[in-house]
């Protein structure tokens, strides 16, 4: 692609995601532009963040589309409206419905080793307390292709962090985020690049001269 990639990032909370986006993108570390944001929630503080960087917004709460297929009408209508690419999804906690334009081409960050601590209900810190209650010794963030199910989809790139004896929500939180920083935008600069090929359940990342 010899453009920036033309991305929308899809939030109903902090817009923390969206953020790190944003500060990977105006310095160059990341090929890509974000050029649209939708939010399920009317209140999100991730819209002011979008507002400040000079970001179209929308708002499409799914309690108010009489069908799955109106949310997601109004979901990716505004994506297709400037030609979005590639939709992330940074915190956004309603189940996607997928349309057939945009299979392939949006991807979910989840802050734990997925297939561990997912699925519905498995959000921000519900996770990391789930973790620190299973007392595993490791945890991470999961980087992956979105399907019709959630923290489903296949599996692009994961960090793995240690959970330490005493580790609060927090602290856990904290260290995962730091990797879902690094990760998120290396993933779409693979994706940019024409480097990310999905072959069932699995994601094969190309050399850079295939």
């Amino acid at each position: 692609m010899n453009r920036p990639l033309r991305l929308a990032v899809f939030l109903s909370g902090g817009g923390t995601t969206l953020q790190n986006f944003l500060d990977h993108a105006a310095d160059g570390r990341m090929p890509a532009r974000v050029v649209q944001v939708v939010s399920s929630n009317p209140q999100a503080f991730g819209l002011l963040r979008a507002e400040h960087a000079g970001v179209p917004t929308a708002v499409a709460e799914r309690r108010a589309c009489p069908s799955r297929e109106e949310f997601s009408r109004r979901l990716f209508d505004p994506c297709r409206a400037v030609g979005v690419d590639l939709v992330c999804l940074g915190g956004f906690l309603a189940l996607l419905p997928i349309p057939e334009d945009y299979r392939g081409r949006i991807l979910n960050i989840h802050p734990s080793l997925i297939p561990a601590f997912c699925g519905k209900g498995f959000h921000g810190e519900h996770v990391h307390q789930a973790v620190l209650e299973a007392g595993v010794k490791v945890s991470g963030c999961t980087v992956h292709f979105v399907d019709d199910e959630y923290d489903h989809g296949p599996i692009v790139a994961q960090r793995v962090v240690p959970v330490n004896d005493d580790d609060t929500v927090e602290t856990l939180a904290a260290r995962v985020f730091t990797q879902e920083c690094e990760v998120y935008p290396e993933v779409v600069r693979l994706f940019a690049e024409g480097r990310l090929r999905i072959e069932g359940r699995r994601v094969r990342i190309l050399q850079a001269d295939s």
